[in-house]
């Protein structure tokens, strides 16, 4: 007999920027999809509430389950609950300035949260393909372009722990045959990023200062050179890596580079300001320890995967200018919680 139910996917880090554009993706096409979601005590769904639809209504297949990747437990009920056919783990605290502050925490969550999940999987008995999202920076010191032969090293107990979470699904793999894949994606932006991140910070201050409600933005390291990419796009490439024949890592990325002063200069252009004007150098946003460049070579995805970007920075900035400006002239100006669980940069 065959199985005619849609396929069922469960997405960590679902409230994020990453999460809600893969919910989306996977709505689209039918999907069944489950979220995981910690137990807050403010609303934290904003970036997923468009997407819950009547529960009467057929076809409405989302649906958020409380958890968290330090509960391994609750991770095994869950998996063995729901049998996914795909797990997708874009959960972590994803904010490498953070991480200096919390490196236990980032460790506990970004890093050893991974193998609960992978430990889960492999418990419960699920027949799953497993994403795993790491990040360009692990890459870290090391000169660009970074490809997947690139040698890691991390400047960042974030970067730190991307590192352990990208061995151990390959570990996985390796070990028990799991169908398990490493996403090294790159910095990817969309209006949806969290507010404490550089470009989101940027694009809402340019329209709040357009605006007169705001004077002066504060700023760290301006020379930081940055490979920049669209979310929606990005999470296109998840998921085509667990439709691929042979479990494989792939670079996301949009071979571009810019740096921050870039970034400015783009957004306050797009509402007609001279970001020299606005902009002030505040330490505290330096890092202990900087990345200089990550410019990503995304070779690989385009030729196993047929993946290729069409967003680079300029229309990214665009994009999110036009919808902080937007979202003040609707007299609105914040998203979610600002240490974003699913925003991987």
């Amino acid at each position: 007999m065959v199985d005619t139910s849609p396929k069922r996917a469960f997405v960590t880090g679902i409230t994020g920027q990453d999460g809600s554009y893969l919910a989306e993706l996977l709505l689209a096409k039918g999907y069944e999809v489950h979220g995981l979601i910690r137990r807050a005590s403010t609303f934290n769904t904003a970036r997923v509430d468009h997407l819950f639809a009547d529960p009467h209504t057929p076809g409405s297949h989302l649906t958020l389950h409380y958890g968290d990747l330090t509960d391994g437990s609750r991770l095994v009920t869950l998996l063995d609950a729901i049998q996914p056919h795909e797990v997708y783990n874009l959960a972590a605290q994803s904010h490498v300035r953070v991480s200096f502050d919390e490196p236990e925490f980032t460790g506990d969550t970004t890093g050893l949260g991974s193998v609960r999940l992978l430990e889960a999987v492999r418990l419960a008995g699920v027949q799953c393909r497993y994403y795993q999202a790491s990040s360009s920076e692990m890459f870290g010191a090391t000169p660009p372009p970074q490809d997947e032969s690139t040698p890691f090293y991390p400047r960042s107990p974030y970067g730190a722990a991307k590192v352990y979470s990208y061995w151990i699904t390959k570990n996985y793999r390796e070990a028990f045959g799991l169908f398990a894949v490493n996403g090294i994606l790159f910095n990817h932006e969309s209006p949806r990023r969290g507010e404490t991140f550089v470009t989101r910070k940027i694009t809402r201050a340019a329209a709040r200062i357009a605006a007169g409600v705001q004077d002066e933005l504060y700023m760290g390291n301006l020379d930081a050179v940055r490979d920049w990419g669209y979310a929606p796009e990005y999470v296109e490439a998840m998921w085509r890596m667990l439709q691929h024949d042979t479990p494989m890592d792939y670079v996301v990325a949009t071979n571009t580079a810019h740096t921050v002063r870039d970034f400015l200069e783009l957004s306050f252009e797009r509402v007609g300001l001279d970001w020299q004007k606005y902009v002030k150098f505040d330490e505290r946003y330096l890092r202990p320890t900087e990345v200089d460049a990550l410019i990503g070579d995304y070779g690989l995805a385009e030729r196993e995967l047929g993946w290729r970007p069409t967003v680079t920075t300029p229309e990214l900035a665009r994009i999110m200018v036009d919808h902080d400006v937007a979202a003040l002239e609707r007299g609105g100006g914040h998203l979610v919680d600002e240490v974003d669980w699913a925003s991987q940069p």
